[in-house]
Parts: structure tokens; sequence; C-alpha cells
């Protein structure tokens, strides 16, 4: 089965199984669902829109360079969630590794629309382990919240995973081991693991730093998600090199 039929159907199932009691009162994530490897191919197709030259993202959109990586960072505004259905989860990340490897060490917030309406909750993940939802009593993430995330790894195979709310004034971060791991690759990234989007309207991603600099001083392909050959959501240009937004497109 294709990985994104798979997240779907992982969706669907874990949304029927959760929502009765999710409905009344949401408190933790509805779905343990895995943000993976990107799924673009070589070759994807490259469209213009005002001026920027984007590949088929698929399940990923934003920003990836390619390299050697010990760093990744990013800060970001929680934006205001619609939800078009209960099938709905997205989340903003930065991540190493994934773009052009098996593995992702990543951290950012998920919104989950599965309740029907919309959970934010921050999360990591070390790909191909199952992600971790942190506790939404004492993380809590609302709309409006500013989000500071980053991973960082001394190439030894060992990686800390942090993320805070500002706004709110927590932050937490994690040591985790993953041998196989290659650090090729880093990136900031809105993700949709179901293929279904709710309308974020536009987040901004600021402050994309790789190794301490721009990510911008790498080279980075960028790239618009898309689902069933729809595109979901645009990455503008990058301004300043370490600058970008994401705008929702699907309704």
């Amino acid at each position: 089965m294709h990985p994104r039929s798979a997240h779907r159907l992982a969706a669907a199932l874990a949304a029927a199984l959760i929502a009765p009691a999710a409905a009344a009162a949401p408190s933790v994530a509805a779905t343990a669902i895995s943000f993976g490897p990107a799924h673009h191919a070589d070759g994807a197709a490259v469209r213009t829109v005002g001026g920027t030259f984007n590949i088929n993202g698929y399940n990923w959109g934003g920003y990836a360079a390619t390299g050697t990586f010990t760093s990744i960072a990013a800060t970001w505004t929680e934006p205001s969630v619609h939800c078009n259905s209960t099938s709905d989860l997205y989340a903003p990340w930065v991540g190493i590794d994934g773009y052009s490897s098996s593995t992702v060490e990543q951290t950012g917030v998920a919104t989950d629309c599965s309740s029907g309406s919309a959970v934010n909750q921050a999360w990591y993940e070390m790909y191909p382990a199952a992600p971790v939802y942190l506790s939404l009593s004492s993380h809590p993430v609302s709309t409006g919240d500013t989000i500071h995330a980053s991973v960082t790894t001394a190439g030894t195979g060992t990686y800390t995973l942090a993320i805070s709310d500002t706004t709110r004034g927590w932050s937490y971060s994690i040591n985790k081991t993953l041998a196989r791991a290659k650090h090729v690759n880093a990136e900031a990234i809105i993700e949709s693991p179901t293929g279904a989007y709710p309308n974020f309207g536009t987040l901004a991603f600021t402050s994309v730093t790789a190794n301490g600099s721009p990510i911008g001083n790498y080279s980075p392909v960028a790239m618009d998600p898309s689902s069933g050959g729809v595109y979901e959501a645009h990455a503008s240009a990058l301004t300043g090199g370490n600058a970008f937004t994401m705008a929702y497109e699907h309704e």
C-alpha cells in the first residue's frame, strides 16, 4: 500500500475509534500517526506561483536543505485553524534528515481535528519510532502562541529535540539516540500525514537556521504539499535567507 494511502486509512480508523469520547472534551492528540520522510520523487513537477519555483512536495511543504547538518531551528506563531473535516491533521515542524534519507529527527506542534475542533499539541518524533505527544496540561498551545523549535546533534547519533512556547512560558527538551541517522538534511516543514489540511490561513516561519546560519545559505529546495493532484499550500520565496510563509490553498 502507498504510504499516503496507509496514513489515510490509519487516520480514518483512529478517528472512528476515538471520535465519540474526544468530541465531548478533547484532552490529547487523537492519533499517533507518524510524520515521516518526504514522499517526493526525483524530477517532481515544478510550478511557479508569485515568482517562486517550487517542486511538488507531496506530504511536505516548506524548505529542505541537503548537506551535512548538526542543527536546525525555527520560530513560528500558531495560526487560527478552521477544520474542514475530522480527517484534518497537520503540523509545522523542524527536523534533520528525511528528505533524502529514511529517518527523521523532528519536533513541532500538531493540530488535530478528529474531535470536530482543532486541538494543538506539541510533539517530537525519532522516525521510524512513533511520535511522542507532550501533556496538554503542562505544555498547552493555543492560537497566537509563539513557538520555537530546534533539533541538534553532535554527529554521534544523539539528538537534542527542544520546543518552547514563549507566549506561555514553557519549554521542553529531550535527548534521543538514533545510530543510523545520517544528518544529511535540515528542514522547516508543514506536513499532513492524512493528506487533509485544515484551513490554517497563513503560517510564517522565521529565524530558520541550519548549522547556525540562514537556511538559504544551503540552497534549500522549496516544496508545495499536494494530495490527489491538488495543491494544498504554497511556500513563499525566502526573505533574508531565513524566513518564509506557507499559505493554505485547497478548499
